[in-house]
C-alpha cells in the first residue's frame, strides 16, 4: 500500500515510517502542509495521513482543499487536538478518520486496513484479476489456477503493482519508488532478487509466464497475445 504521511515531528515520523515499512507499506514523508497538498494533487497513494498542526498550511486547509479538487482518496487525522470539537472540525473537513495521539502503533495499522477496506468496497477493487492469477487485496492471498500462491510482503506489493497496470511496462526505478520507499536509484539488486522470487511462485510452477521481462527497462505483465 502507498502511504503519505504529513507530519512535522521528526521523531514521530521516523518511528511511522519505519513500524509502516515494516508492515510492508510504502511510506512517502513530507513535513509542509502545502507540500502535502502538491503530493496528493500530481501523485496516487492509497491513503494520506495527516497531521493537524504544519507549517506553510495546516492540515485542515489541506484535506478541504483535496476535496474541493474532488480528490476522494482516503485521509486520516492524525493530531494531539483532542477535543470533541477539534474532531468533529476534522471530520467535517473530510477526514474519514481521527486518532489521537499518543496511540497505540496497533490501533494506526486497524484504521488504516478499516479506511482502505471501505474506499475498496466502495469500488469493487478488493481484487484483481490478469488471465488466470487473481490477487485478493483484502486477504493478500494469490491464487493461480486455483492453487494458492504464499507471497511475503515485497513479494505481493510487486505483484499488485504489476497486476494493477496489465501489460504495461513498470520500471526499476517505479518499483524502487513505491515498494522500498527509494527515491534515488542506488547501486542495489533488491528489485530482481525479489522479482525472481516472485517469478518462480507466479510463472515457475505453471505452464505460461505471466511477468516477463523488459530488457534495461523494468517489468510487465500480461496474459497470453
Amino acid at each position: 500500500m502507498k502511504i503519505l504521511l504529513a507530519e512535522d515531528d521528526l521523531k514521530m515520523a521516523k518511528y511511522l515510517c519505519a513500524g509502516l515499512s515494516e508492515h510492508g507499506h510504502s511510506v512517502d514523508h513530507v513535513t509542509d502542509g502545502r507540500d502535502a497538498l502538491s503530493y496528493c494533487l500530481y501523485n496516487d497513494c492509497n491513503i494520506a495521513i495527516v497531521d493537524r498542526m504544519m507549517p506553510g498550511m495546516d492540515g485542515l486547509s489541506v484535506v478541504r482543499a483535496l476535496r474541493a479538487a474532488h480528490k476522494d482518496l482516503p485521509i486520516l487525522f492524525l493530531t494531539a487536538m483532542s477535543h470533541v470539537d477539534d474532531r468533529v472540525e476534522g471530520l467535517s473537513a473530510g477526514g474519514d478518520d481521527y486518532l489521537v495521539k499518543p496511540f497505540h502503533f496497533s490501533e494506526l495499522l486497524a484504521r488504516i486496513i478499516a479506511i482502505t477496506r471501505r474506499k475498496q468496497d466502495t469500488e469493487n477493487t478488493n481484487s484483481l484479476e490478469v488471465h488466470d492469477l487473481q490477487l485478493d487485496l483484502l486477504t493478500r492471498m494469490a491464487t493461480r489456477q486455483g492453487k494458492q500462491v504464499k507471497l511475503h510482503s515485497k513479494e505481493f506489493a510487486l505483484l499488485e503493482i504489476l497486476m494493477r497496470h496489465p501489460g504495461h511496462v513498470i520500471t526499476r526505478t517505479m518499483l524502487l519508488e513505491r515498494v522500498w520507499n527509494f527515491h534515488f536509484e542506488p547501486n542495489t539488486t533488491v528489485v530482481e532478487t525479489h522479482m525472481s522470487r516472485l517469478r518462480s511462485k507466479i510463472d515457475k510452477p505453471f505452464d505460461m509466464a505471466l511477468i516477463h521481462t523488459i530488457r534495461n527497462t523494468g517489468y510487465t505483465l500480461h496474459g497470453p497475445r
